[in-house]
């Protein structure tokens, strides 16, 4: 009796519910605006993103996070998509979800400030503006070409292809060894660029993309590569033998490929936990690089400096300040080597304040580690201080080939 009433309940509060189901019509959803056609994050670097349409016909952009393993740390900054649209048509895009957070602490990667690039090949970029709604949303008005398809990202892109591309051309050129040192997660080859000779009497070591967001620090070093092989030599560059190079141009190659904004595939920040030693299976990427360090150190071939290329909202030199024996001068130095940025290249944004410290970053960690002088070098990803305008790659390389001349001055007056 008790499970024929149990089942006559079941049916009644199941027709009730089906009834006040079917008497609230549908919500109508928006039709496309005029010649919208589609969003495609189908490609090499685009960015995991969820949209939908309006009713004023907006385009609403939300971009999805990564997240740090074990920390409340989330990220979520780097744009790339296509917008597929009738040709001529016009368009308005609003980005939101850039409520990250850094080291425990509430952020946003956008400000007044941020600009956006736009390609009709993917290759081609220039600047179109950004409405800045708040720290949580950019607006965008965007005209699509004759070709119906416009290339949109926060900067200019560097993926990994093009660091193929670039690879495969130094590898032609017999004063250039290229090393793989090791593999990423997902098993992506992680290469040393030498340029030099390992016995020069300095060396210096360079580190890019360890946030895949930011690609301003392979535009320095394919600057600062060409540089270093023109002939005529460029002004003020080391003679032969004098330095010798190192690059590490991407060390998240797997975060770039999958248009990721921090974090490499196991939620590791490979800016942070220098520290320590680098787990094997959580962050291969620092792994390999410390037994390429070990390495180096063994046969008396450490680097003399280390500098660690990144993008953000400030563009200043990372000084760290770890207690460690010399800190005096390795600050004395740190002065210089930055007075040397602003007498030859455009930077004139400083360096940060005298009681900074970033425990785990690359800077921090092998000045404390290994006592190398190491810092980090920022570039503003939207507005170059020094120029007085938003930055293109063409604007980072430039800034790379001045870098030889900062180096040769700054150990020839150690």
């Amino acid at each position: 009796m008790r499970a024929s009433l149990r089942l006559t309940l079941a049916l009644l509060y199941f027709a009730v519910a089906l009834r006040a189901t079917a008497a609230v019509p549908a919500a109508p959803v928006p039709p496309p605006p005029p010649g919208f056609v589609f969003i495609d994050t189908g490609f090499e670097n685009a960015s995991p993103l969820h949209w939908d349409v309006q009713a004023d016909g907006t385009v609403l952009i939300s971009l999805l996070y990564d997240h740090e393993r074990a920390s409340p740390n989330r990220a979520a900054g780097h744009w790339h998509f296509r917008l597929e649209a009738a040709p001529g048509s016009a368009h308005v895009l609003e980005l939101r979800n850039f409520d990250n957070v850094w080291n425990g602490r509430r952020g946003s990667p956008i400000d007044a400030r941020t600009a956006c690039v736009v390609s009709d090949d993917g290759r081609v970029w220039r600047h179109v503006p950004a409405e800045y709604l708040g720290p949580d949303r950019v607006r965008l008005r965007l005209a699509v070409g004759a070709g119906g398809v416009l290339h949109v990202a926060r900067i200019e892109p560097y993926r990994v292809s093009d660091l193929d591309t670039w690879l495969a051309g130094l590898r032609r050129d017999p004063r250039v060894a290229v090393a793989e040192i090791g593999r990423t997660v997902a098993g992506r080859p992680l290469e040393i660029v030498r340029i030099g000779r390992e016995t020069a009497p300095h060396r210096v070591f360079l580190r890019a993309r360890a946030h895949p967001w930011e690609p301003g620090g392979n535009w320095v070093l394919q600057g600062l590569a060409r540089a270093l092989l023109a002939a005529p030599p460029a002004t003020g560059a080391p003679g032969p033998g004098e330095i010798c190079f190192y690059f590490l141009p991407m060390a998240n190659k797997d975060g770039v490929a999958l248009g990721r904004t921090r974090f490499n595939l196991r939620g590791v920040d490979l800016n942070r936990g220098w520290d320590r030693p680098a787990p094997a299976d959580l962050a291969p990427e620092n792994h390999a690089l410390e037994q390429w360090l070990a390495a180096t150190a063994a046969r008396g071939l450490r680097p003399h400096f280390a500098l660690e290329l990144h993008n953000d909202n400030s563009g200043r030199l990372h000084v760290s300040r770890p207690e460690v024996p010399g800190l005096a001068a390795y600050l004395e130095n740190m002065t210089r080597f930055e007075a040397l940025l602003r007498k030859h290249t455009w930077f004139t944004e400083g360096s940060t304040g005298s009681t900074f410290r970033n425990p785990g970053t690359l800077g921090d960690g092998w000045l404390e580690r290994f006592g190398i002088p190491a810092a980090v070098l920022e570039f503003n990803a939207h507005w170059i201080a020094g120029k007085k305008r938003p930055p293109l790659g063409a604007d980072w390389e430039e800034f790379g080939a001045a870098l030889p001349a900062v180096f040769a001055e700054y150990f020839s007056g150690r």
